[in-house]
């Protein structure tokens, strides 16, 4: 079977198009290995491009991607943890200065656990499992009122991620020695806007990303 005439046509098209004229930066990527300015913990949603969102170059970002973008508490029981495994690598191999859990509107992980809430989802599939990890979500009267219900579902999972990411010995450690910033982002697909928790005040509060001038 072969690839889809799509895919084909667009792989031809970024050779010619971004590959070749930018080969330089390929090469040097291939023969010095990776050095990403951060790392992104983004929801598997096709209408989140990473890298667009970023405009980041060929090497920038280390991307983990799963249903809802979320953390799994630090559980080192000798199971198969592929998010787990990524923020490992990231924090101790590639020393990534940050990393960002980035959520997005209309996630439909986040829709389906309010559903299983309602009673409405399979616990006993791969999603419905997964998603037990936003059990205990705690989703604030605040970001009701100012962004509505969904949004609100939605950054309560991003908290609750980075505070799972904060229960991995050597991320608090790295953290607490200022070698690691940990950033919680929320994209809005239809409008692009991005929002941002706030936690240096310790008003635990999400404000739209300001452009810096």
């Amino acid at each position: 079977m072969r690839l889809p005439k799509s895919l084909s046509d667009g792989y031809w098209r970024f050779r010619r198009e971004r590959h070749e004229p930018d080969k330089g930066r390929y090469r040097q990527l291939a023969d010095l290995g990776q050095s990403p300015s951060a790392m992104v913990i983004a929801c598997c949603d096709a209408r989140v491009d990473v890298s667009a969102i970023f405009d980041a170059e060929p090497g920038a970002l280390f991307i983990v991607r799963n249903v809802a973008n979320l953390v799994p508490p630090y559980e080192p029981e000798g199971k198969y943890h592929g998010t787990s495994a990524a923020v490992e690598y990231a924090a101790l191999v590639l020393k990534v200065p940050s990393i960002i859990v980035l959520g997005h509107s209309h996630c439909g992980g986040v829709a389906a656990y309010r559903d299983r809430l309602k009673g409405n989802a399979d616990d006993t599939s791969f999603i419905g499992r997964w998603l037990t990890l936003l059990d205990g979500l705690q989703v604030t009267e605040r970001d009701v009122a100012d962004f509505g219900k969904e949004t609100a579902f939605e950054l309560a999972g991003i908290r609750q991620s980075l505070a799972n990411l904060r229960t991995f010995p050597a991320l608090k450690q790295r953290e607490a020695e200022g070698l690691l910033t940990l950033h919680g982002l929320h994209f809005a697909i239809g409008s692009g806007t991005i929002l941002e928790l706030d936690e240096d005040e310790g008003t635990d509060a999400f404000a739209v990303l300001p452009e810096h001038v």
